[in-house]
């Protein structure tokens, strides 16, 4: 449920229902659901490709076994000391209460999709093209976990679609603030934005070399991104002033960049699991 009254935004809580000591979670339940839709949209997607809707299925798996994981790792190693060192060490097995980061996710599924493209003999570049636009429409419902949860938002503002955040929430130092910037709104968004250009392109250019919607997401998306983690207060750090995700975000950028460069301006193709162009 969402509380909105001249677009102030409020959460109603984490849990969606509790039945004795069960909960379910919104967080938990939309990313069920963004695994669902995705894998749904590759699947068509996939089909436009030459592949079947079963070499998506089975890549869906691996993309979970690796992007889930590797997600809340990437999150627990630089929150460590700010959020789990003195805490029970269950504390940072703990997905359900939210903290995945979405780069450590990018990373352990592009390591399992290279794994998988390999024994398969499929072109991994192929692969992740298809899966791109399900990437972003998965991070674009994902964000709104990060509103359930009261996780993730802006600095204070008195905009009209500004976000309230419970006292036990606010960041220190900000215990007087009662609104906030609904960052998980503004990245939702521009998730959307750059699942519709993904997906013009994918139908548009059927011939496009193998590799160009992984390039344009890596550059849509960033950009984004790196705007929008300049918001939060509560980015993860390496020391006071390097925010992780806009590094990140500039090297995804630059490299992007160059992968079309060496797509369309070298005219070569990126080395890949099968020799396909």
């Amino acid at each position: 449920m969402l509380s909105l009254v001249a677009a102030e935004f409020m959460s109603p809580g984490a849990e969606l229902f509790r039945l004795g000591p069960v909960s379910l979670r919104w967080y938990g339940l939309l990313i069920a659901i963004a695994v669902v839709l995705g894998t749904f949209l590759a699947q068509r997607l996939a089909e436009r490709r030459g592949l079947t809707a079963d070499v998506i299925s089975d890549l869906a798996i691996w993309l979970i076994v690796g992007a889930v994981p590797c997600a809340r790792l990437y999150y627990v190693a630089f929150a460590w000391h700010e959020r789990y060192q003195g805490q029970p060490w269950t504390k940072a097995f703990a997905i359900w209460e939210g903290g995945i980061a979405i780069h450590g996710a990018i990373l352990g599924g592009a390591i399992a999709a290279w794994i998988f493209a390999r024994r398969r003999q499929i072109s991994v570049w192929l692969l992740a093209d298809v899966v791109m636009p399900s990437l972003v429409l998965g991070q674009a419902i994902g964000r709104w976990g990060n509103f359930f949860n009261s996780e993730a938002f802006g600095t204070p503002t008195d905009l009209p679609w500004k976000l309230y955040i419970p006292p036990e929430r606010r960041p220190p130092g900000l215990e007087g603030a009662q609104y906030f910037h609904p960052t998980f709104l503004y990245e939702s968004l521009w998730n959307l934005v750059v699942l519709s250009v993904l997906i013009t392109l994918f139908n548009r250019f059927p011939q496009a070399r193998s590799g160009t919607l992984v390039m344009i997401y890596a550059i849509g998306y960033s950009v984004g991104r790196f705007w929008i983690e300049g918001l939060r207060t509560d980015s993860l750090m390496v020391g006071t002033s390097l925010r992780i995700a806009q590094a990140v975000s500039l090297g995804a950028i630059a490299l992007g960049t160059l992968g079309l460069i060496w797509l369309y301006g070298l005219r070569r193709s990126l080395p890949d699991t099968a020799g396909q162009p």
